[in-house]
């Protein structure tokens, strides 16, 4: 049953961006070039005839080509433990638009309504609770802020589980069209 999400792929130069923040927190598990997106909507495990109507469904989505810039990093704590860091998203009507369009049409594919507000952002680091302090990571990669870049496609992705992580490979690619 493949396990899928539908994300942004940011381009090249700010994947680039984002590796030159990765490092210096102890035992964190940084991510790798594929896996660095922004989650429209997580899906999960779905049967192949659910995902191929969902795949349908997603490519009736319309919404014009639109700019986005990463700005800010933070952290995902639960517990009071974080687990997570991550790149932030300045804000965008735009993106907020396609995000609700694209959770519009996996309801219309027949999933349940997302229960978790969207929090626009690009995961750079997992953490366990073994992992080192992040307050200094925090500090010296919290003025991140890269140049617009042009979103022009969503992507539907299969995320696979393995023994150094997840794979994701992009399954269908969706222009973006008004």
């Amino acid at each position: 049953m493949p396990r899928l999400f539908v994300a942004l792929r940011p381009p090249e130069p700010v994947r680039d961006a984002l590796f030159d923040l990765m490092g210096g927190v102890e035992g964190a598990r940084w991510q790798s070039d594929d896996q660095l997106h922004l989650t429209l909507r997580f899906v999960g495990d779905i049967p192949p005839p659910d995902a191929e109507d969902l795949a349908a469904e997603l490519g009736r989505v319309r919404a014009a080509p639109f700019a986005l810039k990463l700005s800010g990093t933070g952290q995902f704590a639960r517990k009071g433990r974080p687990h997570t860091l991550w790149a932030g998203v300045a804000p965008s009507p735009d993106l907020a638009a396609l995000q609700a369009k694209v959770e519009r049409a996996c309801q219309r594919a027949g999933l349940p309504p997302e229960g978790r507000k969207f929090a626009a952002h690009v995961t750079l680091a997992r953490l366990s609770g073994a992992a080192g302090p992040t307050g200094a990571w925090l500090a010296q990669a919290g003025p991140l802020r890269t140049p617009e870049w042009p979103v022009d496609a969503f992507q539907l992705v299969e995320s696979t589980l393995g023994t150094g992580g997840s794979h994701y490979e992009p399954v269908v690619q969706y222009p973006l069209r008004p």
